[in-house]
């Protein structure tokens, strides 16, 4: 009874966004022009990078499209829920308006995270999902359901902990002022994520396993999707979005405690 009575109210919460933003439709066309340059930019650096060779890092032209197509829908991903999301808590926090937030009969942390949705991220998880298609279909690799079961739950831990990594930094304005400028650092070294980790040096390697999980936001799943990921990494990358989430719940309910009303 409670889990329908959150969704329901998680729809409600979208259908207002949607029909908000709904009037803004030049957004859309901005939008679009805004992924294209974005994914032609990232298609001709990675060319570049091949440029002279066949394999980057190990791995194939088409094969380095299914680790950008990946980093594309996270990016929309981000779009869509973060970006409108986590970067208001921020101002919550300055302006006092979290105190009539925690004082609504809903769970901080979900209203906090889901209470807006945006379309205009949408262009970008269309052409996330052609590119990881197309590297798909002209890949020499058989694709196997099991294959695309595995890529879909570890792009979906992949997502897990990039949401838990953003709204761990948001929490931090409960003491901080300025943390905007941190989750903006955040976003950008994310994206190294639009090409195969493997092809990094073997400290940056380390960084972006261990650090900052990148390997399993893009990396690991194209892997997956390719047949070519092993079930070590697999379990990894659930345990690591298992771990991301409750740690950032545990860090949000420390962060309150520590919190002072505008009230008061």
């Amino acid at each position: 009874m409670r889990r329908s009575r959150t969704l329901a109210t998680v729809l409600q919460f979208w259908r207002s966004s949607l029909e908000a933003e709904s009037e803004y439709q030049l957004n859309l066309l901005l939008e679009c022009l805004a992924v294209a340059g974005n994914l032609g930019g990232s298609v001709f650096v990675l060319a570049l990078l091949f440029s002279g060779q066949s394999t980057l890092g190990g791995w194939r032209w088409d094969e380095a499209l299914i680790v950008l197509g990946l980093y594309t829908l996270l990016d929309g991903f981000t779009s869509c829920l973060l970006q409108p999301n986590l970067s208001k808590i921020v101002n919550h926090v300055q302006q006092g308006t979290l105190d009539f937030i925690l004082l609504k009969p809903v769970d901080t942390q979900l209203w906090l995270s889901l209470r807006c949705l945006s379309p205009w991220g949408c262009p970008a998880l269309v052409a996330g999902c052609v590119l990881v298609v197309l590297g798909l279909q002209r890949s020499a690799t058989v694709i196997q359901a099991e294959s695309i079961v595995l890529g879909a739950a570890l792009l979906l831990s992949g997502a897990a902990i990039l949401y838990s990594l953003w709204f761990s930094l948001a929490a931090l304005s409960i003491w901080f002022v300025k943390v905007w400028n941190a989750t903006e650092v955040l976003r950008y070294t994310l994206v190294a994520g639009r090409y195969p980790v493997s092809a990094y040096p073997p400290a940056l390697r380390l960084v972006f396993v261990f650090v900052l999980p990148v390997a399993f936001m893009t990396t690991v799943p194209s892997q997956a999707l390719l047949g070519q990921g092993t079930w070590q990494w697999a379990i990894g990358s659930v345990l690591m979005a298992a771990g991301s989430l409750l740690a950032s719940r545990w860090f949000w309910r420390f962060a309150l405690r520590h919190y002072t009303s505008a009230s008061s």
